[in-house]
């Protein structure tokens, strides 16, 4: 019998449980409201108000603001509207806050860089640098709306770089204009010397770094692959943060003007050797005239590596070169 009625009682517990009553969730007032919508309701201000959430109150602040209204206020308005057990819950003032999408001057470039090039062929935004001169600090947008700006037109002086564009701002009631102007610069990474580089130095990967300049003031044929120059040697001094051309850079000088060579003459069945004069200075695959020490013959020869020559078969040192045979 006992546990028949603790079991009874179990069950009507439950019962109660399940059948909460209005008086068990009160509504409670919120000290402070955000919202995005133009009109503030009972269930922005209270929590626990059922069907009538959606019962509208005041009228919300302009975009982007706050204002105050007095809890007493407030809670007579949901009572009216039908929250019979609305009240202040001890608070004075409540604060309701309206949301608004902010476009600082920061989002304004950026919003210039997109609309400059994609109304510019071949202009990629992300190499454009923007300065703002005639603009708002700061735009508030309707945030309900996907894209708030929408871009009319664009007026763009790329010589100049001066622009003005002309857009529409989604506020609360329909749309706004907004027109903002600057400058806009086309700029392009190249490659240029961390440190000068002198005369005669071999061009290591470590010695380049990538520097931003201006599109417009970028000598004809500057690099932007440093794999066309690495490991060739500089032909003159080359100061740092300069853009680096290929026309800077020769394969490393092998033979220098002056120097003794060793020439060599191949023909079928047959290899001459002999000492000459370079009377010039080349890298591998130049052409350079040297002088053979014993006939005085001057003869163009091609460099193969650091001292070493061929002359071609048809050049008259052969006959000098007959005497030295190997």
């Amino acid at each position: 019998m006992k546990q028949f009625l603790k079991a009874a009682f179990g069950l009507l517990m439950v019962g109660f449980a399940g059948h909460a009553t209005a008086e068990d969730n009160p509504p409670v007032l919120r000290s402070q409201v955000m919202t995005l919508s133009e009109i503030v309701t009972v269930g922005d201000f209270y929590s626990n108000t059922g069907a009538l959430a959606s019962k509208p109150l005041f009228r919300s602040p302009d975009m982007g603001t706050s204002g105050n209204v007095l809890a007493e206020l407030v809670a007579e308005r949901a009572k009216a509207a039908g929250l019979t057990q609305a009240g202040t819950d001890g608070l004075r003032t409540v604060v309701v806050h309206r949301g608004a999408k902010k476009l600082e001057r920061d989002d304004l470039e950026g919003l210039a860089r997109t609309a400059l090039a994609q109304r510019h062929a071949g202009v990629d935004p992300k190499m454009l640098e923007v300065k703002l001169l005639q603009a708002p600090e700061r735009v508030l947008a309707d945030p309900k709306v996907h894209d708030p700006v929408r871009v009319d037109s664009v007026d763009w002086s790329q010589a100049s770089g001066r622009f003005t564009i002309y857009a529409s701002v989604a506020v609360e009631f329909g749309t706004e204009a907004l027109t903002f102007s600057g400058v806009a610069t086309e700029m392009i990474d190249v490659i240029a010397l961390a440190q000068p580089l002198r005369r005669g130095d071999i061009l290591k990967e470590d010695d380049l770094v990538t520097v931003r300049v201006t599109r417009r003031n970028v000598p004809s044929g500057a690099l932007t692959d440093p794999e066309a120059i690495i490991g060739k040697q500089a032909k003159a001094n080359i100061r740092a943060n300069a853009p680096l051309a290929r026309k800077d850079f020769q394969h490393p000088i092998l033979i220098e003007r002056n120097e003794k060579v060793t020439v060599t003459f191949l023909m079928p069945g047959m290899k001459l050797t002999s000492r000459a004069q370079a009377l010039d200075e080349g890298a591998k695959g130049d052409v350079i005239d040297v002088m053979n020490l014993q006939s005085r013959r001057i003869v163009p020869a091609t460099i193969l590596s650091r001292g070493h020559v061929r002359v071609h078969a048809a050049n008259p040192i052969v006959a000098s070169l007959n005497s030295e045979a190997n």
